[in-house]
């Protein structure tokens, strides 16, 4: 059984539940994903199925990408594609389609995506440094201060807190609760927030620690 899917940030929003109560949701497009290609432990050396999410303009789509996705069935090449790894045999066949439908109310789920980029700052923003003095006299008020010692070590401590490159990193928001399910527009509402900026590609999976344990056997 797949239990995640692949899907697009479309927003964030704020829905009503059956109390009333004001709930701060994430709009997911997820899907359809088209079962690109099924690999066993036989053929492959394990279990997985690859999933296809969106289209490819077929000015950007490369021979071999047509190709791989003609043998699905498809006439279009995914956008992205995805693997799934399983631990069993897997069931679905190349062509099988994926939707929300594999999500149900109420279930926790895990949220995979690329953080938004922030370009290149400086430690006040990047690590909430505090700076020095605000006056005008100061001449000292984002930089970075002292990084290193005198002679002893003389040299700077690994993970020192430096400018650099902030976001565009691998994150994952654990144990959302799906909200609500609009199959007939492929949306999944989750609460909270999620990684990445309006209509970056996100993965919705069934989640791993949020899982209600099993009854133990007599």
């Amino acid at each position: 059984m797949i239990s995640e899917i692949l899907g697009k940030k479309i927003g964030m929003t704020q829905i009503y539940d059956a109390q009333n109560v004001l709930i701060p949701v994430s709009v997911v497009e997820a899907g359809p994903c088209a079962v690109v290609q099924v690999k066993t432990v036989a053929i492959d050396g394990y279990n997985a199925v690859q999933l296809g999410f969106s289209q490819k303009k077929p000015k950007n789509t490369a021979a071999g990408e047509l190709g791989h996705a003609k043998k699905a069935g498809l006439e279009v090449a995914p956008r992205v594609l995805g693997e799934v790894r399983l631990t069993e045999t897997p069931t679905h066949k190349v062509g099988d389609i994926i939707t929300v439908t594999a999500f149900t109310e109420g279930q926790l789920v895990d949220v995979s995506g690329i953080t938004k980029g922030k370009g290149f700052q400086g430690v006040v923003k990047r690590f909430r440094v505090a700076g020095g003095p605000a006056a005008h006299g100061s001449m000292f008020h984002r930089r970075i201060g002292s990084i290193g010692m005198r002679q002893t070590p003389g040299r700077t401590w690994k993970n020192q807190r430096m400018p650099g490159h902030m976001g565009s990193e691998a994150r994952t928001v654990q144990n959302l609760r799906v909200v609500k399910i609009i199959a007939d527009k492929n949306l999944i509402l989750v609460k909270g927030a999620i990684p990445g900026a309006n209509g970056d590609d996100v993965v919705v999976r069934t989640a791993i620690k949020g899982q209600p344990k099993a009854a133990a056997k007599a």
